[in-house]
């Protein structure tokens, strides 16, 4: 079985200066240094996106929660 992975295309605009250099440096794959700055932006936007729903979930949580009566509560009732 073979993993196909599909492939979109972006472009993206960098200064002029920069793009010199980066030509200079040939050993570098600036698609995968792109892939990989693009892959950590959304991951650390998606979790601020969670965290953010969490804060407003316990906001609206008519309940206090206190995490360590919660395990508490998990550990008796395993004994």
């Amino acid at each position: 079985m073979q993993n196909v992975m599909c492939l979109s295309n972006v472009t993206i605009r960098v200064p002029e200066d920069l793009k010199g250099r980066m030509e200079r440096c040939k050993s570098i794959n600036w698609s995968e240094v792109a892939r990989k700055a693009f892959e950590d932006t959304a991951r650390k936007e998606e979790m601020q996106c969670a965290a953010e729903s969490i804060k407003k979930l316990r906001m609206d949580s008519k309940e206090e929660w206190d995490g360590a009566k919660e395990i508490r509560r998990w550990r008796d009732a395993a004994r």
